[in-house]
């Protein structure tokens, strides 16, 4: 069966059972894991799928994808990413992390860092910077989510309004033509808003897939960032849109491809 023959199907498989496999779908067509991995990139990069580790799951526009899930997309590139932003975060700073398997990269990538202070809503960053015996962990309160170990909603937002930092690093779950960064928590777009709000400098770290995604609660604009932090160059009106504005755009490389 050609490659144009089974993607249909693989669409339908995935509508069906809201989530496709690399080795259920290699025995379903009786083809090699490599030609499926092959199958899945392209209806990726059509937008008609998302990655995660060993299949796909169909892109939504309501709800995000699963945390674990999320963990294996694209992870090569997000390493790549979190590597270059950290050379633009200095020593001696105070630097906050919200939520996203972006920004836990971008936390692994500081463990190297020195007399920093990082005040976070993501559990699973203060949970990887207690390995740094050189940074000081403030991790902000609120409604615990599970799901992801975020904490948002109006405790937090009160919480970090008490702070200014020297640089914020967010992360977003979706990044649409106008350049604007969209999520899908209504609690957590007002706790990134607030953020962006107390910190002297801004950064967004978001890899390639996101402008392949929808979400419906906008945060707000690449303008308000001093920085763009992803993997590939943005859409052309993007770029065009970021150096009007002055907001750096920064390229990580990949060493390696991830699923």
């Amino acid at each position: 069966m050609s490659q144009n023959m089974r993607l249909p199907e693989i669409l339908s498989i995935a509508r069906r059972d809201g989530r496709v496999t690399v080795d259920g779908l290699a025995a379903h067509f009786n083809v090699t894991l490599q030609t499926i991995r092959r199958d899945l990139a392209e209806l990726a990069d059509q937008g008609r799928l998302e990655r995660v580790h060993g299949g796909a799951v169909m892109p939504s526009t309501i709800a995000n994808i699963g945390y674990e899930d999320r963990r294996g997309l694209n992870d090569a590139a997000k390493a790549a990413i979190a590597a270059r932003c950290v050379q633009d975060i200095p020593n001696g700073c105070s630097v906050f992390l919200n939520i996203g398997t972006t920004t836990e990269a971008v936390a692994r990538a500081l463990m190297g860092h020195r007399d920093i202070m990082v005040l976070t809503n993501n559990m699973n960053v203060a949970n990887i910077l207690v390995d740094n015996p050189n940074c000081e962990i403030i991790l902000v309160g609120g409604l615990l989510r599970r799901s992801d170990g975020g904490l948002v909603g109006t405790v937090t937002t009160q919480a970090i309004a008490q702070f200014k930092f020297d640089l914020a690093v967010i992360s977003c779950s979706a990044l649409d033509e106008d350049g604007d960064m969209l999520d899908f928590d209504i609690q957590e777009v007002g706790v990134s808003q607030t953020i962006l709000k107390q910190a002297r400098r801004s950064f967004l770290v978001a890899d390639r897939s996101k402008f392949q995604r929808r979400a419906p609660a906008r945060i707000g604009s690449l303008a308000q960032l001093d920085s763009f932090y992803t993997d590939t160059p943005p859409p052309a009106p993007v770029l065009a849109a970021c150096h009007g504005w002055g907001t750096q755009v920064q390229l990580g490389t990949p060493k390696a491809s991830s699923g």
